[in-house]
């Protein structure tokens, strides 16, 4: 039987040579607590020094256990493989412990892997050393009982602090997921697009605790993001170029960027905060995608409370962005069917006026032609000519409403001089303007030949002159210029009105758009954008509320 006391002599010298098996070392063991020298040299005798290099497996779970090992020096880890792969880890155990002993107890494989942290250097005791010595030494059997004993309660508070931690994982899971079920109510309780944006941002703010943020959406036209912001009370427009600034950067590359600390990120530009006065701590820039992965705009959060940005918060922006996008993609078919819908009314609207008008115009025509001739009088010559104007700017206006919700687009181009049909429109849409107290101003300095179709382009002057108009209800002036500009002939119209918000100026060649005024169908600027398409031209705006707008028209040559 192995028994005695602890002697304090020759405790480090090695009891082989060249091997770390000291006495020292080995009273050093839990599981030889207590145990004498004598008897401790006599269990070195049974014992096999083993190293293992750091992350070396030392031995794989249900493998057939051979050996308890005593560590002399490193650390080991203990770990389960779970059902999905993962390695899970049981315990790590340094200088003193041993491992491997269940195995040897149970005479079953191993239950677990152990692995050696670092450099490792073990003492391993063969099975039938083991079961000799826990059969003839009682202190040792006590010590191994003790060692199981505390590992188990370990093992009990790790799988209770594991239970703990799952259930606290699967409630944030829960309320995680209710806050996106109610965000995906909230987003897709509206189909006005203007209002669904505002909806979508409010949300995504409230939700991951941001002070406040930005939503961007992808203008594919024009190779652009726009958002809307408030300053004072007005709403003005943000565009930014796809690529430029964060923002721009996510819209083109899809990337996220989760900036902690702004100030200390060469990324961000404090220029921003100064100009606004605002105080950037930590950002989060990720893009928005459809159900296809494709960028259809950008969400920026900025400060959010308590903190940066966390990777849940990036999480839960993901899964919103896919509501938010079919929300944004449902409120645009909506209202494309209601203008389809619009559209396919007032076509109707307009094939009735034709069909019921036709021939009573036509016979005023003719009338007014009968009173011309007969009549030998110039003033009543003048009228007849005015009547027969308006006869054709009525029944051409009506088939152009039809033709536009068809979708007809047969133009008649033929070869023309530029400044005969300019001069003409002009003094027929000055008699319209005289009336209403507008002065017309001619700057023409271009008069070649282009080919138009000419009762097309006439219209288009007409609507925009209309339009101009309008917006003078107390009179004012519109300066039509015309000039060769390298290659394209620009003709722009210039009033002295009220100018037109920029949401207005974004949305403007929509159909049934319009501003300031009850009267008209709101088709005219979009059949204005169709002509223009036509003929190969482009059309832009420049306006400031308060002082009027240029729209320019510019035609190939």
């Amino acid at each position: 039987m192995f028994y005695g006391f602890t002697s304090t002599t020759l405790l480090a010298k090695p009891i082989m040579e060249n091997t770390n098996l000291t006495i020292e070392n080995l009273r050093s063991s839990s599981l030889f607590k207590y145990i004498s020298d004598n008897d401790l040299r006599i269990i070195a005798k049974t014992l096999k020094e083993e190293s293992f290099s750091a992350n070396t497996i030392i031995f794989k779970e249900d493998t057939r256990g051979e050996r308890l090992y005593l560590i002399l020096d490193g650390r080991v880890r203990v770990s389960k493989i779970t059902q999905h792969g993962d390695e899970s880890p049981i315990a790590v155990l340094s200088k003193g412990d041993f491992f491997g002993e269940m195995e040897l107890v149970e005479d079953q494989p191993r239950s677990a892997r152990t692995t050696a942290i670092e450099n490792t250097i073990v003492a391993g005791i063969a099975k039938h050393d083991f079961d000799s010595l826990i059969k003839t030494n009682h202190i040792v059997t006590l010590n191994l009982l003790k060692a199981i004993s505390k590992r188990l309660r370990v093992t009990d508070d790790m799988v209770v602090a594991e239970l703990d931690r799952s259930v606290e994982a699967a409630v944030a899971q829960v309320e995680k997921l209710n806050l996106l079920i109610d965000a995906a109510k909230t987003v897709n309780s509206t189909l006005d697009l203007d209002k669904l944006l505002d909806v979508i941002l409010e949300t995504s703010i409230k939700s991951i605790g941001a002070d406040r943020g930005t939503l961007y959406v992808v203008d594919e036209l024009k190779s652009e993001i726009w958002s809307k912001a408030m300053r004072g009370t007005e709403v003005i427009e943000i565009r930014l170029p796809i690529g430029k600034g964060l923002s721009g950067y996510v819209a083109k590359t899809g990337e996220t960027i989760n900036i902690p600390d702004a100030y200390n990120d060469p990324r961000f530009n404090p220029e921003v905060d100064k100009k606004s006065g605002y105080r950037t701590n930590n950002m989060l820039c990720m893009p928005m995608r459809n159900r296809d992965g494709k960028i259809i705009g950008v969400f920026q959060m900025l400060n959010k409370n308590g903190g940066p940005f966390t990777s849940q918060d990036e999480e839960f922006i993901n899964a919103l962005s896919i509501h938010a996008s079919i929300a944004i993609e449902n409120a645009r078919l909506a209202q494309e069917m209601v203008n389809s819908e619009r559209l396919s009314a007032v076509g109707r609207m307009a094939s009735t006026i034709i069909h019921d008008i036709k021939n009573p115009m036509g016979t005023l025509r003719v009338y007014a032609q009968v009173m011309k001739k007969k009549s030998g009088n110039e003033e009543a010559a003048k009228l007849a000519d005015e009547m027969i104007h308006q006869v054709d700017r009525f029944v051409n206006m009506a088939q152009e409403i039809l033709d536009f919700s068809r979708g007809v687009s047969a133009t008649n181009i033929e070869e023309v001089d530029f400044g005969e049909v300019m001069e003409g429109v002009l003094l027929f849409i000055e008699k319209d303007l005289t009336k209403r107290n507008i002065k017309l101003e001619r700057n023409l300095t271009y008069s070649g030949k282009m080919k138009l179709d000419t009762d097309k382009i006439i219209r288009v002057f007409y609507n925009i002159a209309s339009n101009a108009a309008d917006a003078m209800p107390t009179g004012g002036t519109i300066t039509v210029t015309t000039e060769d500009t390298s290659g394209m002939v620009k003709v722009d119209f210039k009033d002295t009105g009220s100018g037109m918000p920029e949401e207005v100026k974004r949305r403007i060649f929509e159909p049934f758009v319009t501003f300031g005024k009850k009267h008209g169908t709101g088709l005219g600027m979009a059949i204005v954008k169709k002509v223009m398409d036509d003929h190969k031209g482009k059309i832009e705006i420049e306006t400031e509320l308060g002082k009027g707008t240029t729209i320019r028209l510019l035609f190939p040559l």
